[in-house]
C-alpha cells in the first residue's frame, strides 16, 4: 500500500518565486499533497486534475491524470474507469491519512480540453471531464468549482490550504513539452497492465 503512495508522488520541489512560496510541480500521472500550504502547479491538455482539500484542516492536494484510449482493443469501460478511480483514491486516502476528514472535503476540478488531433478523435478529453465529475458526485464529495472541455491547454495554480485556484487559459500554446508529456503518458497507460485496486479509507 505504501508503495502506491510513492510511486506517483511529486517529485518536483521548488521555490515559486512569483508567489513567494514553495510549490510542488504535477506532471501525468502525479499527485501531490500538503498540509503546509504548498503551492500546487500542472499544465493540462486533455487529462484533468481534481484539487481536493479539507475546508477546516487546509490539508489540500492535486492529481493530474487521463483515462487511457482502449487503442481500438475494446476495453471495457469499466476497466477504463480503473485507472481514474485509482488516481482519484490515491489523492483521497493520503489526504485522510495526513488528518482530512472525508465529510470536509470539497474538489474543484480542471482540464479535458480537446487540444490533441490525435486524442480529439476519441473524446479523451470529454470522458476523462465526465469521468472526474461522476467520481466525485458517487463520493459525496462536492465540486465548488470546474473548468473543463473546450479547445485551449490550462495552466492551474492550487493553494492547497486556502483552496485558491489560479486558471491561466493557454491560448497561443505552442507547448511541445504538454503535448509530449500527455504522448508519452498516454502511451505509458496503454501498455502497462492496471494494479490492483486502492482501497478507499472509510
Amino acid at each position: 500500500m505504501q508503495r502506491a503512495y510513492d510511486e506517483n508522488l511529486a517529485t518536483n520541489l521548488y521555490f515559486d518565486r512569483h508567489f513567494a512560496t514553495d510549490a510542488a510541480k504535477i506532471l501525468p500521472g502525479e499527485y501531490f499533497v500538503s498540509g503546509q500550504g504548498k503551492l500546487l502547479v500542472t499544465v493540462l491538455g486533455s487529462c484533468v486534475a481534481a484539487c481536493i482539500r479539507d475546508v477546516d484542516a487546509g490539508i489540500g492536494g492535486m492529481n493530474h491524470f487521463m483515462l487511457p484510449d482502449d487503442g481500438g482493443r475494446g476495453e471495457t469501460a469499466g476497466t477504463s474507469a480503473r485507472y481514474g478511480s485509482y488516481a482519484m483514491e490515491v489523492l483521497i486516502n493520503h489526504l485522510l491519512k495526513l488528518g482530512a476528514r472525508r465529510n470536509r472535503l470539497e474538489a474543484k476540478v480542471f482540464g479535458g480540453g480537446a487540444v490533441m488531433a490525435s486524442l480529439a478523435s476519441s473524446n479523451v478529453g470529454a470522458r476523462n471531464a465526465e469521468f472526474v465529475l461522476g467520481y466525485l458526485k458517487t463520493e459525496k464529495i462536492p465540486v465548488v468549482a470546474k473548468d473543463l472541455l473546450d479547445s485551449y491547454p490550462r495552466k492551474v495554480y492550487y493553494f492547497s490550504q486556502s483552496g485558491r485556484v489560479l486558471v491561466k487559459k493557454l491560448h497561443r500554446v505552442h507547448n511541445e513539452t504538454l503535448f509530449s508529456r500527455e504522448r508519452d503518458y498516454k502511451a505509458r497507460l496503454s501498455g502497462t497492465p492496471m494494479a490492483g485496486d486502492v482501497e478507499l479509507f472509510i
